[in-house]
């Protein structure tokens, strides 16, 4: 493994730690890998090396390349400044995608506490977003954040059609960060249509970091220390990951459904499709009472492809309607 140590900017000593590991030779499936982009807790006033290094092993063993983005804190965190190392970390890991053979369109970030709260600015504000995002027991709301920072922002407000899909965790009895702000959080991405999983243990403090003995010895659920495993797996799901065979395709990928595609298709829900003139046009034409399809509470939820399957038409006629839809120009909402 190739360890590179990066500073950013000297004057507020922001810094990235690259952990590069090989491809080609041995893993001769692999020409490029996956990485992560750790961003550590500490209350904008100093970056945890619990939430650190011991969080990037686990991510390196299965097989994703691992940063560690140390960014600014006290007196020089005054906002955007460590949005603006974030943006300066992930433009750098992009532009050296070829030398250090990442996955340009496969990096999520993992923050944690503050740094979760940096790590969800970067996934609903930044310009150069992440591909997914993982938050441990994130500040959220603008009233939390300011606690910490004076000029934090206030992240489910920023939620739109880009976020990146996100696994937040945290617990029920969380003493410094209330549990109210991953809950808002999952508010937020629910009413955008973005692809989310939620872990909210029920008992541990805050800053629990991976749940290890090793960087952890508060008493907590003996469930939590689950969430370094789930949250690989999840990546598997919307990103895809790494086996012996080289990179793996995303089970599910990133959005729950096809509502913000530039065109009609048949994962659009119900609901949207009813909105859409031409598009309900179309389908009233073609498909017999289709928006009866489901029950009025379920339209914002279930796809046109789920109903389809009570509607009687047989397969030729669902690819001919499938490529109807897909001539008519998508309305969606930011």
């Amino acid at each position: 493994m190739q360890k590179e140590y990066m500073v950013l900017n000297e004057e507020r000593n922001v810094s990235l730690t690259a952990y590069l590991q090989p491809v080609g030779g041995e893993f001769s499936a692999l020409s490029h890998r996956p990485a992560v982009l750790i961003i550590p807790g500490g209350g904008y006033h100093f970056c945890s090396e619990r939430e650190a290094d011991p969080v990037a092993f686990p991510y390196l063993k299965a097989g994703y390349h691992a940063f560690i983005l140390r960014y600014s804190l006290n007196e020089q965190a005054v906002w955007p400044n460590p949005l603006n190392d974030y943006e300066q970390a992930m433009t750098l890991i992009r532009q050296r995608a070829e030398e250090w053979h990442v996955v340009s369109d496969r990096i999520a970030v993992i923050g944690f506490s503050a740094g979760g709260h940096l790590a969800a600015c970067a996934a609903t504000m930044s310009r150069n977003r992440p591909n997914a995002a993982i938050l441990g027991y994130p500040v959220i709301d603008g009233d939390c954040a300011r606690d910490y920072l004076a000029t934090a922002p206030d992240v489910p407000s920023a939620v739109d059609a880009h976020t990146c899909p996100c696994f937040v965790f945290a617990t029920r009895t969380d003493n410094l960060v209330p549990v109210r702000n991953a809950l808002h959080l999952v508010d937020a991405l629910c009413a955008h249509d973005i692809a989310f999983e939620s872990h909210i243990y029920a008992n541990g403090p805050h800053g629990l970091t991976t749940g290890d003995l090793s960087v952890s010895y508060a008493q907590r659920s003996d469930r939590y220390p689950h969430w370094v495993e789930d949250s690989i797996a999840w990546l598997r799901d919307v990103l895809g990951g790494v086996d012996a065979q080289g990179l793996t395709p995303p089970r599910f990928g990133g959005k729950i459904n096809g509502n913000r595609e530039k065109t009609l298709n048949l994962d659009c829900t119900l609901q949207h499709l009813m909105r859409h003139p031409q598009g309900r046009a179309l389908l009233d034409e073609r498909v017999k009472g289709w928006e009866k399809g489901a029950p009025s509470a379920a339209t914002g939820v279930i796809t046109l492809r789920d109903s389809l399957q009570y509607s009687g038409l047989d397969a030729q006629a669902i690819r001919e309607l499938e490529a109807c839809l897909l001539t008519i120009e998508n309305i969606t909402e930011e």
